[in-house]
């Protein structure tokens, strides 16, 4: 299979750079957030205030592993990388990408956390989600792009060098 999926920290840019993506490579693209709350009828605030920090999680591992597409990017959640069986799905359809950027530069990017429908445990910080994630991003990445300094056509650029890299 020969999908992009691309992974990292909420407001690092998946989907904005996703759908630029596709274009320049003639994919389809999907947002995963946005296929959850089509399947579950709900935003994903809502799913979380209802169903809790682990129902969100089962929603969003049973969604993400049973994503069917072929040429294709797809943008995933942030928290994605909490489900072993999505992630494992997700790389035996292609190629996963973590674009990084530093918490500093995040923090910058980010506003309202529980708006944007981001997954926090009671009293968790951007800064202690950024430490707890980042490890579990760069075990599943097959590629890292560092977007630090850059705007979208840079990181574009940068991402699609890497990728060709990748294919050779």
């Amino acid at each position: 299979m020969n999908n992009i999926t691309l992974i990292g920290m909420p407001g690092v840019g998946k989907s904005t750079i996703g759908v630029v993506l596709a274009k320049v490579l003639g994919y389809q693209f999907l947002d995963s957030d946005l296929l959850i709350q089509k399947q579950e009828n709900r935003r994903l605030w809502q799913i979380i205030e209802e169903e809790g920090y682990e129902g969100f999680q089962n929603v969003e591992n049973r969604v993400n592993a049973s994503i069917e597409a072929e040429n294709t990017v797809i943008a995933t959640g942030g928290s994605v990388v909490y489900c072993e069986e999505a992630m494992k799905h997700l790389k035996s359809v292609g190629t996963v990408v973590y674009l990084k950027l530093s918490l500093n530069s995040l923090a910058k990017r980010l506003g309202n956390l529980k708006g944007r429908g981001v997954l926090l445990r009671e009293g968790q910080t951007l800064e202690s989600l950024y430490e707890e994630r980042t490890p579990l991003y760069e075990k599943y990445a097959d590629i890292v792009v560092d977007q630090e300094g850059k705007d979208l056509e840079a990181s574009l650029e940068l991402l699609l060098e890497t990728l060709k890299e990748k294919a050779k």
